[in-house]
C-alpha cells in the first residue's frame, strides 16, 4: 500500500496573518518550584468576591441553558453601579472582545489605528488581523503625549486607542488631555479609552472618561471585570458607546458571547463593595512602599495607578538576569520586552507576604 503523501498545496490564511506576533501571556509556573508566587498577570491578590464565587456555583445548576444574549441582568447592574445608560452598553468576552468588535466593524484594508508605543497588544493584534496598519506614537518618559498621537492621524485613521491608566507603564492622562484629544480628532474617528485599571486610581489628576463620552458620538470607554473584581478566568468586559456604534457592532457580535456563569458572577461582584474597597486599599497602601524600597535599591520606579509597578534596570541584560534571579527565588513577574520595554520588569501587587518576599528577593539580586 502506498504511503500517504501530503498534497503540495495547503490552505493558507489571508495575507498578513503570519506577520502578526502572537500574544504571549505571563508565566504561571517555574520548573522545580511547586508553588511559585505569581505576580505576572495583574490579577487581584484577594481573588474574586465570595459573593461572585457563590453566584458562579449557583449557575452550575443552569449550565444546560443558553446565557442571556443581551446580558440583561448584568446590563442593569453595570448601568446602576456606574450611573450609565443601559442602552449604551455592549458586553464582551473580556474587554479584548470589545476591541476586536470595534476593529472588525470599522477597519478595512489600508485603514489604520493609532495608539501609544507601549499600549495594550490586543488593540494591535485584531487590527492587524483586519489588515489595517498600526501606528505607534512614541511615549517620552513612558507616558502618552496627545500631540504625538495626533501627529500620526490621517485620512485613513479610523480608531485611536488610549489606555488610561496604561499597562504596563502605570502612567495616565488627565481629563483635560483626553478632552483636548477628543476635541481635536475628526468626529468620524473613534476614540477608545481603555480603563481596565481605573478602579485602582487614587489621585485628583485622574478621572474616568464616562462623563466626557456621554456627550459625544465618537467616544467609547471600556472596562473589565478581570482586575479589581478578580474575574480574569471568566472573561467579562464592557464598552460604554454611542448607540449607533453599538448598533453597528451588534451586527457581528456572536449572540452568546458572555457565558452564563460569568454573567452571574459579574452581577454579584458589583454588589460586594467591601471586596472592591479592600482590593483597592491593598494596592494603594503598597504602591508607595514599592516606590521607597525599589528606589533604595538603586532602581528606577515611576508612580503607577494600576495594581502593578514597573521596575527599570540599566539595560535589557540586567533585567533578564534579575528576572532569572527572582524566578529562582520562586517569584514569577513579567519581562515586558514585547511592549517595547526590554529593560523593565512589571510586578503585580500581591498579598502582604508576597510583596515582602518579592522585595527581599530583589534586594538579594547583585546585578
Amino acid at each position: 500500500m502506498d504511503s500517504f503523501a501530503p498534497p503540495s498545496k495547503q490552505p493558507e490564511p489571508k495575507q498578513g496573518i503570519w506577520d502578526i506576533a502572537a500574544y504571549v501571556g505571563g508565566k504561571s509556573k517555574i520548573d522545580g518550584v511547586a508553588e511559585p508566587v505569581k505576580l505576572s498577570s495583574n490579577e487581584n491578590a484577594f481573588g474574586c468576591s465570595p459573593k461572585a464565587a457563590a453566584a458562579f456555583t449557583e449557575a452550575a445548576a443552569k449550565l444546560f441553558r443558553y446565557p442571556d444574549g443581551h446580558a440583561s441582568p448584568l446590563r442593569a447592574a453595570v448601568a446602576a453601579y456606574h450611573g450609565l445608560e443601559a442602552e449604551r452598553l455592549i458586553f464582551g468576552n473580556g474587554s479584548d472582545e470589545v476591541f476586536g468588535l470595534l476593529n472588525q466593524t470599522w477597519l478595512e484594508v489600508g485603514d489604520n489605528i493609532v495608539t501609544g508605543e507601549h499600549g495594550f497588544l490586543a488593540y494591535r493584534i485584531s487590527a492587524e488581523a483586519c489588515q489595517a496598519e498600526v501606528r505607534l506614537a512614541s511615549e517620552p518618559e513612558q507616558r502618552v503625549e496627545i500631540d504625538r498621537l495626533l501627529d500620526l492621524v490621517d485620512a485613513r485613521t479610523k480608531i485611536v486607542y488610549l489606555s488610561n491608566p496604561a499597562n504596563p507603564t502605570g502612567t495616565w492622562n488627565t481629563p483635560d488631555e483626553i478632552a483636548d484629544l477628543r476635541r481635536r480628532l475628526d468626529p468620524a474617528i473613534l476614540l477608545v479609552v481603555d480603563e481596565a485599571y481605573a478602579e485602582f486610581a487614587d489621585v485628583p489628576s485622574y478621572e474616568s472618561a464616562f462623563g466626557l463620552a456621554r456627550g459625544h458620538n465618537n467616544m467609547i470607554v471600556t472596562r473589565t471585570f478581570s482586575k479589581i473584581h478578580g474575574l480574569a478566568g471568566l472573561r467579562v468586559g464592557f464598552g460604554y458607546c454611542p448607540v449607533r456604534v453599538i448598533e453597528a457592532m451588534e451586527r457581528i457580535r456572536m449572540p452568546f458571547n458572555v457565558n452564563l456563569p460569568a454573567q452571574y458572577a459579574a452581577v454579584a461582584a458589583l454588589s460586594d463593595q467591601a471586596h472592591i474597597d479592600a482590593s483597592k486599599d491593598q494596592v494603594v497602601q503598597w504602591r508607595p512602599r514599592f516606590y521607597q524600597a525599589v528606589r533604595a535599591l538603586g532602581y528606577r520606579i515611576d508612580q503607577s495607578l494600576g495594581n502593578f509597578v514597573l521596575i527599570y534596570f540599566k539595560d535589557e541584560a540586567q533585567a533578564v538576569r534579575a528576572n532569572e534571579h527572582l524566578m529562582q527565588k520562586g517569584f514569577i513577574i513579567r519581562h515586558v520586552a514585547n511592549y517595547g520595554l526590554p529593560q523593565a520588569l512589571r510586578v503585580t501587587i500581591g498579598k502582604d507576604h508576597e510583596n515582602e518576599g518579592f522585595l527581599a528577593a530583589l534586594g538579594e539580586f547583585e546585578g
